[in-house]
């Protein structure tokens, strides 16, 4: 029985270091390990019979299965660490760069004026306090005129003639709808700022588009005034602009009263810049504020006119155009 078990034990040996050697991946190295030295493997089997041996034999068949496992571990670790050395090698020669190759050039981006522009008017606001709000572009009629305190049958809204579509909603005219939206779901103290496109029906020129870009912002507290409104637009005016004469001029807007624009002396003249004012009480009746407890103060400003300012463009329309020639001097 001795004999017959080391004889067992010895050819399993010599079958599993064949297998194991011939194994070609790491899968299959480990399915000839289950089947050697797990728990239901071949030498646990083989062992099981060892109950069976007389007292005195049993140490010498135990030495002898000891050592086979130690055969058939030392084969599997050998076996695995050329498998693992293998598939790296050819992983790395998969991957080669061949440094000798010319490079794939691919040109650097550039931020568009519009794009760079509203950036840098947002980093101000927020530096001074202010959270960006934004809003759907298409909107209903209740949002983008009769909550900003302009009725149907208002003649303010010939000023901002726009595009209607046929379920009777528009694409908004600026972005004063965003602030609404903004003041019915969060209670005062309010400052936020809202860029984003708006539409209007107008004749395409060197200096009007259809299309184009907005940002306004509002704020709502106790106790604001029309010096707070004036202070705030002079700081972000001159950190867009430099130290530059400021002055406002007496307007009307439906939604503020009283009401201004804002005129910048650029390039020894002045030109208009934005437009500003108190929130109308009838505003802040509709999104549900007590005007007797709350003020605030609203200006906004077209993006695409700042940019023609300071980039000193001659035509709006480069800025749609998407000339390289032009985007490659931003």
């Amino acid at each position: 029985m001795t004999s017959n078990l080391e004889t067992q034990l010895l050819a399993l040996r010599e079958e599993g270091e064949k297998a194991i050697a011939a194994a070609d991946t790491l899968e299959s190295l480990e399915e000839l390990r289950v089947k050697y030295l797990g728990k239901k493997g071949s030498l646990s089997v083989l062992l099981g019979g060892m109950g069976k041996l007389p007292a005195e034999e049993r140490p010498k068949i135990g030495a002898v299965a000891n050592t086979v496992k130690e055969a058939l571990q030392t084969s599997l670790d050998r076996q695995r660490t050329a498998l693992e050395a293998a598939k790296i090698q050819a992983q790395l020669e998969a991957e080669t760069l061949d440094v000798t190759m010319p490079g794939i050039y691919y040109p650097q981006g550039r931020v568009h004026p519009i794009n760079g522009m509203i950036d840098r008017a947002l980093d101000i606001f927020v530096g001074m306090g202010y959270t960006v709000a934004s809003g759907p572009e298409m909107e209903t009629d209740y949002y983008n005129f009769e909550a900003l305190n302009t009725p149907p049958d208002h003649p303010a809204r010939d000023m901002q003639d726009t595009f209607y579509l046929p379920d009777g909603n528009l694409l908004r005219t600026h972005t004063s709808s965003v602030q609404i939206r903004y003041m019915e779901n969060e209670e005062p103290p309010i400052r936020i700022v809202a860029p984003g496109r708006v539409y209007r029906r107008d004749n395409v020129d060197a200096t009007h588009a259809a299309v184009f870009h907005q940002i306004e912002l509002l704020a709502i507290d106790e106790g604001l005034t029309f010096t707070d409104l004036k202070g705030t637009i002079k700081v972000f005016l001159q950190a867009m602009f430099g130290e530059l004469p400021i002055r406002f001029r007496a307007s009307y807007f439906p939604f503020t009263e009283p009401s201004a624009e804002v005129d910048l002396q650029w390039n020894g003249r002045w030109l208009e810049v934005m437009g500003c004012g108190m929130v109308d009480p009838n505003v802040l009746k509709a999104v549900g504020y007590d005007p007797e407890i709350y003020t605030g103060f609203a200006a906004g400003f077209g993006v695409e006119r700042f940019a023609m300012v300071l980039h000193q463009l001659d035509d709006i329309r480069r800025v749609y155009a998407s000339d390289l020639r032009f985007l490659r001097q931003f």
